[in-house]
């Protein structure tokens, strides 16, 4: 086959979690006598990994402002990991299709390479029966974050494959531009947490509207 193994986001592409997070975050919000914030901006601050996202609520905005005081984000963000750590995975739901997807593709070797940190990322699998499916999990607290390629050129070793015979699944720029980065070609799933982008403009090699599409990409020979 084209492809001898799958590399995967979770947040975004497998799971929909965005409602975990959200009530984490307006919890620590609240706490530190800030004003709370949509779902919908929660989504689309997304997929930089819990410190970036913390800013991002504190600062109010996908910018993260420079005048943001780091004692106060530190202590925002170890109280979203307490108040997250309780929350992960009761609200969060596997999007259409995925389970019987990733049942599909079960002959062939996989990896979780995520920006969430592996306490968060662990049970979550868990919760949702994941963790059976993956070879090689690699998570945002590991080494490098997305859009690094080091998580993905890792699991490629890990996985005693090329990375040119490697696929990352993904729904963000983060996937993509660490796929680049790394020589791996990339499916971009267009339902995830894109941060309001296009991802057409970051030319993955797939764009994808259903997971399901996901199947013959990666079978093809």
């Amino acid at each position: 086959m084209k492809y001898d193994v799958a590399l995967f986001d979770l947040d975004g592409t497998l799971v929909d979690s965005v409602y975990d997070l959200y009530i984490a975050l307006n919890l620590t919000l609240s706490e530190l006598a800030f004003p709370i914030v949509s779902q919908r901006l929660v989504e689309s601050w997304v997929g930089n990994g819990i410190e970036v996202l913390v800013k991002r609520a504190l600062s109010g905005d996908m910018q993260v402002s420079e005048h943001l005081d780091e004692a106060l984000s530190s202590k925002a963000t170890t109280q979203f990991h307490m108040h997250y750590e309780h929350q992960v995975g009761e609200y969060s739901l596997l999007y259409q299709h995925v389970e019987t997807g990733l049942a599909a593709l079960r002959g062939m070797p996989k990896a979780l390479i995520t920006n969430k940190a592996r306490i968060f990322t662990e049970k979550l699998l868990d919760k949702l029966a994941l963790t059976s499916h993956f070879d090689v999990i690699i998570c945002g607290d590991d080494m490098a974050k997305k859009p690094s390629p080091e998580p993905l050129l890792f699991a490629c070793k890990k996985l005693n494959v090329e990375p040119n015979k490697a696929i990352m699944i993904g729904d963000s720029k983060s996937d993509i531009l660490a796929a680049k980065a790394a020589n791996i070609d990339v499916i971009a799933l267009s339902y995830g947490y894109n941060q309001g982008e296009n991802l057409e403009d970051y030319n993955p090699q797939y764009l994808c509207d259903n997971f399901l599409d996901i199947i013959p990409v990666l079978t093809q020979r």
